[in-house]
């Protein structure tokens, strides 16, 4: 089983975000035993890798990341997360399924595939170690090196965790976007025992909270839930018991569909929290936009492979949080995401099933027939 030999060797290699940590000069090394250009190309404490086969269209790519997430505390895990451990048929470790067991199965399937001498057009390999962190010198700036030498791929297939309760159930075809909120509440700090001489900031966020979270921001579509609205973080007070604070900070997120633009929830929210308080400062930070894969054909392929290689039909879906596809779909470039089981990644144990593992690497093998022969 190769696809597993290369997630243990992947998974070993301790790769906390942004640290390659070598998994690219593994994945190198593959490739060019089989005949790939390999390109480095890191910007600041980040490692990426473009690596291609081919000169000639359709262009299909293989994008994923080595980088994940901390471990947690370790005396939670059952054996060490970098030292990966097979038992109860399945394979443990940090990023087993977030995502190097992904990327094992596309360097496996692309072995397997080459190995057959059929292929037309052009195979690549695009692999950052930037996106569980702050995703901005990973992807987002390969994407625009390919922009600039008029290289962008024709179809993307990102390896992110998108099946359920087995391998290739669920396809994501496109993402909500994502936006935060920073917000001061500017009261007036005073005795408890005297409230009409102070003004609670506590008070005021309770109503802003409340009318927030009453409001329909827009409705669903067939590819879309309903844009979600959702506080993550709250501060206020002095730590004395008999201080009503002068401010509150708060932090919320909208997961926003294309039936909102950031523009327009802004100025809902805004127009919102300036009944309710006087005095306030906000500040937003988009960090991503809605998107949708552009091609029926390419999608269908997809779905087509998924069922030869397993029975299994897929359904579409585009929830979830922030993957890399947006800055591939940024470029105009068709792109869908489709790996293993996501039910303990970025957790303690983290883990993958041996039979999702084979079964991934049919499906992407299936892909690769269905596209470049």
């Amino acid at each position: 089983m190769r696809q597993l030999e290369l997630a243990k060797a992947l998974i070993a290699r301790p790769s906390v975000t942004p640290d390659d940590a070598g998994c690219q000069d593994l994945i190198a090394e593959t490739l060019r035993a089989l005949g790939f250009e390999t390109r480095r190309l890191p910007f600041g404490s980040v490692s990426n890798i473009w690596a291609r086969l081919g000169n000639e269209p359709p262009l299909f790519t293989y994008a994923g990341h080595t980088d994940v997430v901390p471990t947690g505390p370790l005396d939670a895990w059952t054996t060490p997360p970098f030292e990966p451990n097979i038992r109860d048929g399945f394979l443990y470790g940090r990023g087993a399924a977030d995502m190097k067991g992904g990327i094992a199965c596309m360097l496996a399937a692309t072995e397997a595939f080459v190995r057959q001498g059929k292929m037309r057009g052009s195979l690549a390999f695009l692999i950052t170690s930037d996106e569980e962190g702050d995703a901005v010198n990973g992807t987002r700036r390969v994407m625009e090196v390919l922009a600039d030498e008029d290289a962008l791929p024709d179809y993307c297939l990102v390896g992110e965790p998108s099946s359920l309760e087995r391998t290739g159930d669920t396809i994501r075809h496109g993402r909500r976007g994502s936006m935060n909120a920073r917000l001061i509440i500017e009261g007036i700090q005073g005795h408890v025992a005297y409230p009409h001489l102070a003004k609670n900031p506590i008070s005021m966020a309770g109503h802003v909270i409340q009318a927030l979270a009453q409001t329909t921001w827009d409705k669903p579509s067939e590819d879309f839930p309903a844009t979600n609205f959702a506080f993550s973080n709250i501060a206020a007070g002095t730590g004395a018991m008999n201080v009503i604070p002068g401010e509150l900070l708060a932090h919320f997120n909208f997961r926003f569909s294309p039936a909102s633009t950031p523009e327009s929830l802004q100025a809902r929210a805004e127009a919102i929290i300036a009944e309710i308080c006087e005095h306030y400062e906000i500040e937003w930070q988009t960090t991503a936009l809605p998107f949708l894969n552009t091609s029926a054909e390419f999608q269908n392929k997809v779905a087509q492979a998924v069922r030869e290689a397993t029975g299994t039909t897929p359904c579409f879906d585009t929830g979830g949080g922030t993957s890399d596809a947006r800055f591939v779909a940024a470029h105009g470039c068709p792109v869908v995401e489709l790996g293993p089981c996501n039910e303990t990644i970025h957790q303690v144990n983290e883990r993958v099933s041996l039979d999702d593992l084979e079964a991934l690497e049919r499906i992407y093998l299936k892909i690769l027939e269905s596209i470049l022969t």
